[in-house]
Formats: structure tokens, C-alpha cells, sequence
């Protein structure tokens, strides 16, 4: 299976921490989000991976190359920050099967291979990872509602008053048909082509869409604190595992 990493972004929210580098090359735990992206979708066993860069592109170019761990790499360019949506179309050309898609500013501590299994077993349509956050928190992210199987039965991207508390946490599993989806996304009111809309138009179109529980944590690095409180995470587990071994 290929894994799709978006980071093209400038994240402006992320300055002083980007001032100097693209919001992927920030480090957590002493090393570039990026990294922690890649590490966890060969974990779940990425065959390439397809990195859409954007704003300052030659760092993280510079720094990964061609391949990350014997894993071969593929870059694409989205020339302006037109939404996620936008970002996936320029991968199309090169996705020929079902694949996972990772945003590049998420820190994962989770079961992901509860998403990417639910793809290969159930030959679902897609599948997301999704979390309960505080209803005050809903309004920040992509908000889903479900019907009792647990499929994702409607996305509202970032609404003012959000119909659920369930949010997409920024990990899915996607076949080629989201590419065709993607075309037909008009810019919304941010003017972006949101993947929500894309979602949105597969479930409309019967495709069956299921939703993932996160049993972890993740953060979405948006803000210096974000990126603190992701360091503070990793180290308690790190201390943790090391506490457990001496035991």
C-alpha cells in the first residue's frame, strides 16, 4: 500500500517555530514531524511513500532525499495552498490501488493499523480515524456524524456550531475513487477544496465509509503549545517503556 503525507504548508499559526523551515521540518521529540509520519506508515507497511510539498519544498527535499529507510519516495508539488482536497489531486497519477493518507502536522500515538486493516479486510470505501474532543474543540476540525454501524454518514468542515463532537483526526484510508470526488469540489466559503466536500460526494454516491475510534492519543501540531505538549507525550511514554524493561 502506498502513504500519501501531505505537507505543503507554510503554518503561519506555528511561528516563531516556522519561521525559518516548513511546518513538516518542525521537531518533536528531537525530531522533524515528518519523521514520525514516515516512521509510522512503513510501520504499517508503506511501500512508498508520496509526499505533496509546498511552501519552502527544497528543505524537506533536501533533508529526505529520495528513499527513507529503504522505503522509496515520490514528491509532488502544490503550488498554492489551496485546501486538502487540492493537495491530493497531485498525487492522482501516481496512486494505482487503495492507500492511506497522513497529514503531515499530526502526531500519532494510536492504533492506525485498526484503519488501515479495516481497508484491506472489509474492502470499505474508506476508513478514518476518528476522536471525541470537547464540543468546544469540535469547531476546529472536520466534524462527523455516523449512523450505528459506525459509518461516517455526513463531514462538515470546521462548522460554527458542529451537529457532533466527533472529529476526523487527519489519518484515512482511501480508494482511487476519492481522486474523481476531488474533481468535483467547488472552493468553499474559505475558498479551499476542503476533502470534507470530497467525502461528502463518495457518501452521496453509496461508497460506505467507516469510522475508526481512536484508542491513543494524537495531537495536530497547530500551535507552539501543540508541539510542547507532543514532546511531553513521547517522553512520558519513552519513560514509561524504559520503566517497564528494567522491571
Amino acid at each position: 500500500m502506498q502513504a500519501v503525507v501531505l505537507a505543503a504548508g507554510e503554518g503561519t499559526r506555528l511561528r516563531p517555530l516556522t519561521e525559518d523551515k516548513p511546518k513538516g521540518m518542525v521537531e518533536v521529540d528531537d525530531k522533524p514531524i515528518l519523521t514520525h509520519c514516515f516512521e509510522q506508515v512503513i510501520d504499517l507497511g508503506a511501500e512508498e511513500l508520496l509526499v505533496v510539498v509546498g511552501y519552502e519544498k527544497e528543505r524537506i527535499i533536501e533533508h529526505y532525499g529520495d528513499e527513507f529507510q529503504g522505503v522509496p519516495i515520490t514528491y509532488t508539488h502544490q503550488r498554492e495552498q489551496n485546501g486538502l482536497a487540492h493537495a491530493l489531486l497531485t498525487v492522482e497519477e501516481h496512486v494505482d490501488d487503495d492507500f492511506m493518507l497522513i497529514l503531515g502536522d499530526n502526531i500519532f500515538s494510536a492504533n492506525l493499523s485498526d484503519v488501515v486493516n479495516r481497508q484491506q479486510e472489509e474492502r470499505a470505501d474508506a476508513a478514518f480515524l476518528v476522536e471525541e474532543v470537547p464540543w468546544e474543540e469540535a469547531s476546529r476540525y472536520g466534524v462527523c456524524d455516523t449512523n450505528k454501524y459506525g459509518e461516517i454518514t455526513d463531514v462538515i468542515e470546521k462548522p460554527d456550531e458542529p451537529p457532533s463532537n466527533l472529529v476526523m483526526t487527519g489519518f484515512y484510508t482511501f480508494t482511487p475513487a476519492i481522486f474523481h470526488a476531488c474533481h468535483l469540489v467547488q472552493p468553499s466559503d474559505r475558498g479551499e477544496y476542503e476533502i470534507s466536500e470530497a467525502i461528502d460526494l463518495l457518501i452521496q454516491s453509496g461508497r460506505t465509509i467507516d469510522a475508526i475510534r481512536l484508542d491513543g492519543w494524537r495531537t495536530d501540531i497547530g500551535y507552539p503549545d501543540d508541539r510542547d505538549a507532543a514532546e511531553k507525550r513521547l517522553r512520558e511514554e519513552s519513560e514509561r517503556e524504559l520503566e517497564a524493561q528494567a522491571a
